[in-house]
């Protein structure tokens, strides 16, 4: 057997311990989701989240340092989730109305609205954070110009949550007035 042979082999034990890691995370990041649907940032502890998950709290620790590293990852995971499915539309209308109706059905958040609105509030008034960068770049992308009014009607209906209908003609307006 050859020294390429062996590293060949060698590679699908590390790409199962990858897969294995990142549905362990992803069960993480759902747990807490489950968890600020239910009951709020505040009242959720890193034990509930851990047993919402299904891990171990060890496992839990392995991945995440403290409860705020869990709502960061969670956070960024579903910018990240909505940019996409909103890029994946066919149109502009259709990707801003996607993304309004992600928001504004989301049920952790509209807990987070009820529970815990200055954390909501914090986040979203964060503009020096990156995640910031990549929405407006994703806004961009979506709808050209007209980016920060359409990212303030987005964080209306974190507050103010709209019905899908309401969704698409207020972003074929937003989309007609640059």
């Amino acid at each position: 057997m050859s020294f390429t042979t062996n590293l060949e082999g060698s590679a699908a034990p590390y790409q199962r311990q990858m897969t294995s890691y990142r549905r362990t995370r992803s069960a993480i990041l759902e747990g807490a989701k489950s968890m600020l649907a239910k009951q709020g940032l505040h009242k959720t502890s890193m034990i509930e989240i851990a047993d919402e998950a299904e891990v171990s709290r060890a496992t839990l620790y392995n991945h995440f340092r403290d409860k705020e590293s869990v709502m960061r990852a969670l956070l960024k995971s579903e910018v990240e989730r909505i940019i996409s499915a909103a890029l994946a539309e066919g149109s502009p209308e259709k990707a801003l109305a996607k993304m309004s109706t992600e928001i504004s059905g989301d049920a952790a958040l509209a807990t987070l609205c009820k529970t815990d609105p200055a954390v909501l509030t914090i986040i979203l008034t964060s503009h020096d954070d990156p995640l910031w960068d990549q929405v407006v770049t994703a806004l961009r992308e979506i709808a050209g110009g007209n980016q920060q009014l359409i990212l303030r009607w987005l964080i209306g209906q974190f507050f103010a949550p709209v019905s899908s209908e309401e969704s698409r003609l207020q972003a074929l307006y937003l989309l007609s007035v640059h």
